[in-house]
Formats: structure tokens, C-alpha cells, sequence
């Protein structure tokens, strides 16, 4: 089973519905269950899909350098891709990670798909819970 916030479900279709026809990809993640303020009713160990890294963050670094600085190295768990033309399906042509949140028109939950890396569908579960503030 895979988790995701509703919130973070919710932000990242309405920047894909924003940016069709182009796709939009981010870097996903992840906050231990245990870190959250209420009880999820899940092990504390399961790692929650909370927030994203928006993928112009960091950009002039990046036209300069070719590197991308704005995401911590390791801190990305998962990526979130929208197919606008495309299948509910990991594409050959998607940033691969481990975990694989796909989205395709008209952007709303029911069309919002998680897989792994070799685009075998997995579950995919809601939290309805607001994950704990980071602070700097």
C-alpha cells in the first residue's frame, strides 16, 4: 500500500491541470506516520507522501551548472508525472524513481495511479490528515 495526502493529491493535479498541455513532473516526499499529530491508523514506520520539490525551484542554478540544487540529494522517495495525451500508465519517456504517482485528465483523484518503478500498479491509499510543519 502506498500513502499520499490528500492535500499533496490535490496540489499536484491542479498544477498539471494548470500547465496542459505541457506535463508537469516533481519530486516526491515522505513523512513517517509517526512524525503526524494524529493517529493514521497505519505502523508508525510507513512513510507518507507529504510534499513535493516544484521542479522550477532552483532553475538559474541549474541553467548554469547543469545540476539541480534545489532538490536534497536523497529526500525524494517517489515522482509525480501527468500524462496529458497519455495513459494512466508509466511511460518509457518518465524520470523513473521507485515510487511513480501518474496522473491524466480531467485531473481529479480517480484518475491519479501510483506504480512502481517497472509500472506494475500498486495501492494506493488517502490520508485525510495535515502533516506536521518543517521548519528551516
Amino acid at each position: 500500500m502506498t500513502y499520499i495526502t490528500r492535500g499533496l493529491a490535490t496540489a499536484l493535479l491542479e498544477f498539471a491541470a494548470e500547465t496542459e498541455p505541457e506535463r508537469f513532473s516533481a519530486g516526491l516526499g515522505t513523512t513517517l506516520a509517526s512524525e503526524f499529530d494524529a493517529d493514521l491508523g497505519i505502523p508508525e514506520g510507513t512513510p507518507v507522501f507529504t510534499h513535493f520539490y516544484h521542479p522550477d525551484a532552483g532553475g538559474s542554478v541549474k541553467a548554469v551548472f547543469g545540476m539541480d540544487f534545489s532538490t536534497p540529494a536523497g529526500r525524494t522517495r517517489g515522482r509525480f508525472v501527468s500524462h496529458p495525451q497519455g495513459e494512466l500508465a508509466v511511460e518509457i519517456t518518465d524520470d523513473l524513481h521507485a515510487t511513480m504517482f501518474v496522473a491524466v485528465p480531467p485531473w481529479e483523484l480517480e484518475q491519479l495511479a501510483v506504480f512502481d518503478r517497472r509500472g506494475t500498479r500498486q495501492a494506493l491509499s488517502l490520508i485525510d490528515a495535515e502533516p506536521p510543519q518543517e521548519t528551516l
